[in-house]
């Protein structure tokens, strides 16, 4: 009998002419937690498609052995009838239905004649979130009154449903605040000790330095070492995913902003549900040029509410003026604000940002379809070069233009969006949680074209959940609070607790140094 429940031998998948992965070999012991590493674009997704069925076996040359055994499923179904069970990045529920329908999805117990035996599934969804240390959720509430760690954890339940003896989380974290993150990393702790084996995705390397046995890291579909997180740091794992040492997280900033360029007035955003709530209320800044504005605060603060406003894309009721170079501009609609100057790259890119049924040229120049027209046609050569110039430019990962969008990964995705923004040449950019879902390599290069772009006098508004990316690149800390500014420090000597204080009002030193 072999000691490992898991191994993945020479695992070769192609696309085309392109070779995704190259030559693959994991082992996982039972009960152990395996954190697969790598850049957007390594190869990561891939490898976990080909585990969990989504690529049948034969599509991609190779050994898979599962307790010792040859496993050659042909679909998701037969890696979970075997206890092999993915949750992935985006999440699966339907929102409409309960708690307790979403974790027995396909699986539902029935009385005789076919009717769904409601109590027992109650029951049983009750267990599983006793198991998870999650009691007070109401198994028979639509899934859709619980945020996203709630959500995450839904997931989970209905994987161990399905009996899971191998769990695969992909990048579980990625729109979780800090506190929910604790929650989830506590459970997979616990998952662990009941000798649930998993495979942990995620870039961001803490949580798998915290959680995972051991390290398996992977660069442009090659595998590169697999060493125990005791011999490991954060560090050693980014010099493993890079292939070089990352002795800044943060490029150093030169340049210096200009004079005043953007004014946003009296913003105030209504409740979506509830009209009579504020979700920003009475917000107002101004924005140099060549400026980096980073926008902070915890969950429901009114972050993006604030950007949407600004764009023209808040869903509910909101005013706003908007200033340019002086002169009020009409910002009410996505289009009018990006004929103004303006572009946002938004925070939900799968529904906000890219359309899933173009491919990726034709996703990036999407916004900008006017400037290739002739007549009654799109200059496609002319298109065309404007899509390679811009891939290269971000450095964007994929074998063709012409690939769909969903094929890259979530990293590339994102950069596919951002080059579509910055097609329109705007003059300010908005970034709402730019790097989300993206490893630290792409993280950097991101963060270089901020201050390239900021050097060459654009101006740039960037919102996100995390601290120290916030500090790391900004000029300016804008920090907001349950709707309101709560502060407005220049980023000199600033740190996160400062930040946080001001977030929670209860900072004295609101306004310090504001320029």
């Amino acid at each position: 009998m072999s000691d490992y429940l898991l191994e993945m031998r020479g695992i070769v998948k192609q696309f085309g002419g392109v070779r995704a992965l190259n030559g693959i070999d994991i082992k996982v012991r039972p009960g152990e937690c395996i954190g697969l590493c790598g850049e957007n674009g390594a190869g990561k997704s891939t490898l976990m498609k080909v585990l969990s069925g989504v690529y049948p076996h034969g599509t991609w040359d190779g050994e898979i052995l599962w307790r010792g055994q040859p496993l050659r499923a042909q679909s998701i179904r037969d890696t979970e009838a075997a206890g092999i069970v993915i949750i992935h990045q985006e999440l699966m529920l339907v929102p409409q239905l309960s708690v307790a329908e979403n974790i027995f999805m396909g699986r539902e117990p029935t009385l005789p004649g076919g009717r769904m035996n409601y109590p027992a599934m109650y029951r049983r969804a009750d267990e599983l979130l006793r198991e998870l240390k999650i009691p007070e959720m109401n198994v028979a509430l639509p899934v859709m009154h619980y945020g996203g760690g709630h959500q995450q954890l839904v997931e989970i339940a209905k994987a161990l449903n399905k009996d899971a003896k191998l769990l695969i989380l992909d990048e579980p974290s990625s729109s979780l605040t800090a506190s929910e993150i604790a929650v989830l990393l506590d459970i997979i702790m616990t998952l662990k000790a009941k000798g649930v084996t998993c495979i942990y995705i995620s870039h961001k390397l803490d949580e798998v330095a915290a959680i995972c046995d051991t390290v398996v890291v992977i660069r442009d579909g090659q595998h590169i070492a697999t060493t125990p997180m005791r011999d490991m740091n954060v560090e050693r794992i980014i010099a493993q995913m890079v292939g070089r040492e990352m002795s800044q997280m943060y490029p150093p900033a030169r340049h210096t902003p200009g004079e005043p360029l953007f004014e946003a007035r009296n913003v105030t955003c209504y409740d979506v549900d509830n009209p009579r709530r504020k979700r920003v209320d009475d917000v107002s800044f101004t924005l140099r040029r060549g400026e980096i504005l980073g926008v902070a605060g915890l969950v429901g603060a009114g972050r993006t509410e604030l950007v949407s406003a600004l764009f023209g894309a808040y869903p509910g009721r909101c005013r706003a003026e908007v200033w340019l170079d002086g002169r009020r501009i009409d910002t009410d609609t996505p289009l009018k604000a990006i004929r103004a100057g303006l572009a946002l790259v938004p925070e939900d890119r799968k529904q906000h940002g890219i359309v899933p049924d173009l491919d990726v040229g034709q996703n990036i120049t999407l916004a900008v379809l006017g400037q290739f027209a002739r007549h009654s046609r799109v200059d496609a050569n002319a298109e065309g070069a404007a899509v390679r110039a811009q891939i290269a430019r971000l450095e964007l990962k994929t074998a063709s233009a012409s690939l769909p969008i969903t094929s890259l990964s979530g990293g590339n995705q994102q950069k596919a969006v951002l080059a579509k923004m910055l097609l329109t040449r705007p003059r300010v950019l908005i970034l709402d949680e730019p790097t989300r879902g993206v490893d630290v390599g792409a993280k950097y290069e991101i963060y270089k074209l901020m201050l390239e772009l900021a050097a060459q006098g654009v101006a740039i508004i960037m919102v996100s959940s995390e601290l120290a990316e916030v500090l790391g690149v900004s000029d300016r800390v804008l920090v907001m609070g349950e709707g309101r500014l709560r502060g407005d420090f220049i980023n000199r000597d600033l740190t996160q607790e400062m930040v946080l204080a001001a977030a929670l009002d209860q900072s004295p030193m609101r306004n310090r140094d504001v320029a």
